[in-house]
């Protein structure tokens, strides 16, 4: 009992400091102009106050809400930029890299090892590295400053590719070699059985891809100079002791899509993660 004790206080205390940030946004998105001003004045004003925050507001408005979803256009421009250039990147790193990731988990050729190796170079690389090339590429073909600049590069994203490998590898060769003898070619093989036994790994792809590119920041920053091609990302950091309020309910808003996608895929999201850390 004392053993299982230890462990679930600890995990009760790591877990208030991962939802007491999530409690702040609530909290803020609830808190009138002038109460935020005054307790934010330390971190966004000009004052060497500390900053004070609140489990919850006395006097709790829905302005922030209303002034979001009525008086800023610009909101509905920014998120309907994220879901333009997100769900593109997901459905390309699916449709190109489930066939890759079957290939590599499934076939032996010459110089498999050294591709492997490669993806998961690529894979650990941080965008800083590949930042100044990937420019360089995109602005000879044209595409700095287009929704495309950040698609393309994310379709050819090597994690999916890593992941999905990871679940088709794990699918019985007996399986495989009796389609084989009832005649199935490799096409009918992916099809039919490899997408369906492996349909939680792409799924797991499919999730923390979608995660990855809804937060993206780094990429549009740079391959994006024009504001109207902005996501909602980008409009986050954008806060000031006025319009803290907003803000607060901006990211609540950002942050909703994640948790849903969080809650449905909870499983296939752990299974992915997971899988990232196998060796070969």
């Amino acid at each position: 009992m004392k053993r299982r004790l230890f462990p679930s206080i600890l995990l009760f205390i790591l877990a208030i400091f991962v939802w007491y940030p999530l409690c702040m946004l609530l909290t803020g998105a609830l808190t009138r102009t002038g109460e935020l001003a005054q307790r934010l004045s330390g971190v966004l004003g000009n004052t060497s106050e500390l900053a004070s925050w609140p489990l919850v507001t006395l006097r709790p408005t829905m302005k922030h809400v209303v002034e979001l979803l009525l008086d800023t256009p610009a909101f509905y421009r920014v998120f309907w930029n994220s879901i333009i250039q997100t769900a593109p990147s997901v459905l390309g790193q699916i449709l190109i890299g489930a066939p890759a990731a079957w290939a590599l988990a499934q076939y032996d050729f010459r110089g498999k090892n050294a591709v492997t190796w490669l993806y998961i170079i690529l894979m650990i690389l941080p965008f800083q590295v590949t930042m100044a090339s990937s420019y360089i590429v995109l602005n000879a073909l044209d595409l700095v400053d287009t929704h495309r600049a950040i698609i393309l590069p994310a379709i050819f994203s090597a994690f999916p590719v890593f992941i999905m490998s990871k679940f088709f590898g794990k699918i019985p060769e007996s399986v495989l070699e009796a389609a084989r003898i009832d005649g199935a070619g490799e096409f009918r093989l992916f099809i039919a059985i490899g997408l369906p036994l492996g349909a939680p790994g792409v799924l797991s792809a499919a999730l923390l891809g979608f995660v990855e590119c809804w937060n993206a920041v780094e990429q549009p920053v740079t391959f994006l100079k024009t504001a109207s091609l902005y996501p909602l990302s980008i409009f986050l950091p954008q806060t000031t002791l006025e319009n803290a309020g907003v803000s607060f309910v901006c990211a609540l808003i950002a942050l909703l899509p994640a948790v849903l996608i969080f809650l449905w895929g909870q499983k296939y999201l752990e299974q992915g993660i997971i899988a990232s850390g196998l060796k070969e």
